[in-house]
């Protein structure tokens, strides 16, 4: 094995899509990286004993289940590079997994007789195991799976944390998740986890249910909107990532203070939900995707909120206006806590943006979305007589991550040259690459129908399952549907194997196969689920429509 200052191969940008080894492409430097590995490591010998607690039939605390969350979006590509927090994080979980241990008879026993992993043993008060990391173990297909199940499990608790800021849990979910990261620590086939990956897409599928329910029963479904991509005469405080409990209490706290609200990248769906079109200051979304922060905040002169992951290391001539909060985190930018009564205090941010310069204007005009499950359905006589008539001839599902490779510039390619009978269905950043673009629309239906944030891909699935419902069909892959995904990072992961386990076949991702496919598992994912990569704009579109 070779000594590596660091490896990580979890996100599409990965060096050589090889994997980062001196510093990440993302940012991450390798003490960073080597600390979340050992939160990682910490996080899932917690898992272990959570699912052991629930095998003696015992309750488990919601906070464990909200840390276990929280540690793995803390992980995730771009959200959190802070060295101290991510060790403070670490220490939590220790004195957690040693107080399980001690509280709990059946436990402590495991421990001494060493019946419990090592992961599970490891509740002293340091940062660092020397079993953590990625190249453990010896069997690359092994490695691989065990990757794309974590990866996946990543994803699924970001959007289990997002729903959890509303209220919304399911026990049945958190016990998966724990007893997924534990399991795919441990010794078992490839057969076993292969299994798992697929059981993991499943729960996956359960996640995304929650958080469409936690957002559509908080904020109502949401509807078609133009949303204004100019700037006021107003200082403003601009809003990236995806939660919208944050938004919401910022849009409350911000009300008559003459500061106006810009989305930023994944931000952009809040525009759609009705509950938050009350706010005459809610201004409209300001730029573009996640990787064009640098210039974009820049030119936007007042504070900067980032609420999840999708954070670029910033420069030091805004760094003293960018605020995290939640799993994001960056070292020298001001962390907003959740107080004890569950709400955070944006004032500091406000009083900033009212002593700022308003935004400098980068373009002008409207972006049109909102075309989530609940839209297309009430559209959907008018969608099924345009497939009917031959006026729609397929749906190109473009959903996904955006980046800031060149070789991205293939999808705008591809969304312009589409044949004018196709609609693309999308959902996550990598729209901002199309959507922006005049595409015309197939008898008053637009031909870009954006469904919101990445993990509205949900929206995706679940409008394929009507169509094939209202077309009578036997199998979701008959429908007049193909996908072309791009993806970035873990949540990109949760959403393929959610689609692979609702039978979606013969989906292509790009601009490249994660690294982390060994030959064999790329193999076996190729010939049980057709998945395949892009190669150009031309070939592809033969390939789609031929």
């Amino acid at each position: 094995m070779k000594d590596y200052h660091m490896f990580c191969r979890q996100c599409q940008e990965t060096a050589g899509c090889t994997g980062c080894t001196v510093s990440g492409v993302c940012g991450k430097k390798p003490a960073t990286a080597a600390l979340q590995d050992g939160l990682m490591y910490s996080v899932t010998g917690l898992a272990e004993l959570l699912t052991m607690v629930r095998e003696q039939g015992l309750p488990v605390e919601e906070r464990l289940n909200d840390l276990v969350a929280e540690d793995l979006f803390i992980t995730i590509t771009n959200a959190n590079f802070d060295d101290d927090r991510i060790r403070q994080q670490i220490l939590m979980t220790q004195r957690e997994k040693a107080g399980l241990t001690e509280s709990c008879p059946e436990l402590a026993a495991a421990a001494k007789a060493e019946a419990l992993s090592p992961a599970a043993r490891w509740t002293a008060e340091e940062v660092a195991h020397p079993a953590m990391g990625l190249l453990t173990g010896e069997d690359e297909d092994v490695r691989s799976l065990r990757e794309l199940i974590v990866y996946g499990l990543k994803g699924m608790a970001a959007y289990r944390k997002h729903a959890g800021a509303l209220g919304y849990r399911e026990e049945s979910l958190d016990a998966f998740l724990q007893r997924a990261l534990a399991a795919a620590a441990k010794s078992q086939s490839a057969e076993e986890l292969t299994a798992l990956a697929l059981e993991t897409g499943k729960y996956g599928v359960e996640a995304m249910a929650l958080l469409d329910r936690a957002n559509t029963e908080t904020y109502g479904n949401p509807e078609i909107t133009k949303v204004d991509i100019g700037v006021g005469n107003r200082p403003g405080i601009l809003v990236s990532g995806h939660d919208l409990r944050d938004l919401e209490q910022l849009l409350e706290q911000t009300e008559g203070t003459g500061v106006d609200v810009y989305t930023h990248s994944e931000m952009l769906p809040a525009h759609y939900y009705p509950a938050f079109k009350k706010y005459t200051h809610f201004a409209g979304n300001y730029g573009n995707a996640w990787w064009k922060q640098r210039e974009e905040f820049e030119a936007f002169h007042g504070p900067v909120l980032l609420t999840t992951n999708c954070l670029v290391p910033p420069l030091e001539s805004y760094k003293d206006r960018v605020y995290t909060t939640g799993a994001a985190g960056f070292p020298g930018c001001r962390h907003i806590s959740e107080g004890p009564d569950g709400r955070k205090d944006f004032s500091e941010l406000i009083r900033k943006a009212q002593v700022s310069a308003p935004p400098k204007e980068l373009e002008r005009g409207t972006i049109t979305g909102g075309f989530a499950h609940s839209q297309v359905f009430a559209l959907a006589d008018q969608v099924v007589e345009a497939v009917k008539s031959g006026a729609i001839r397929k749906f190109v599902v473009m959903a996904g991550c955006d980046g800031r490779s060149r070789s991205r510039e293939y999808y705008t390619e591809f969304a312009k040259a589409l044949p004018k009978d196709t609609v693309i269905l999308t959902a996550g950043c990598a729209k901002y690459r199309y959507n922006k673009l005049d595409l015309g629309d197939i008898g008053g239906i637009p031909r870009v129908l954006d469904a919101g944030q990445c993990n509205d891909s949900y929206s995706l699935a679940l409008i394929a399952l009507k169509l094939k419902e209202i077309f009578g069909l036997e199998d979701v892959n008959d429908l007049p549907i193909v996908y072309n995904i791009a993806w970035y990072e873990q949540k990109a992961v949760i959403v393929l194997l959610a689609l692979l386990s609702l039978g979606v076949k013969n989906i292509h991702l790009g601009p490249t196969l994660p690294a982390f496919l060994s030959p064999n598992v790329a193999k076996l994912l190729t010939e049980q689920f057709g998945i395949g990569g892009i190669t150009t704009v031309d070939e592809d579109l033969k390939l789609f429509f031929s």
